[in-house]
């Protein structure tokens, strides 16, 4: 049963969001902008959908709730790793790799 593996098309647009608020959101406000709040309103939908899906595929019995746990122990992993990346990369130009 590969039903499961949709859940890889929200780790692929999870980070979208944050893409185009920085990309459009004006930098030079120290406060967060309106943009940046909907970004980070939209990237929360996209995770409470991935980790709603298996969930919803379980209580229709399409996969079983063994399967259900796995995937959900996986998206708090990945989700963990993607939020991990930008704490880290995220911060701009004050990077360097002597922190190291």
């Amino acid at each position: 049963v590969y039903w499961p593996l949709f859940v890889l098309i929200f780790y692929f647009i999870c980070p979208v969001p944050h893409f185009i608020a920085r990309r459009v959101a004006d930098d030079s406000d120290a406060a967060s902008s309106a943009c940046r709040e909907l970004a980070y309103f939209f990237t929360t939908g996209i995770v409470v959908s991935a980790f709603g899906f298996p969930i919803i595929l379980a209580r229709v019995e399409a996969i079983k709730w063994g399967a259900c746990g796995l995937v959900l122990a996986g998206n708090a992993v990945i989700f963990l790793t993607i939020l991990g990346f930008f704490l880290v990369f995220g911060r701009g130009e004050d990077f360097s790799w002597e922190q190291w």
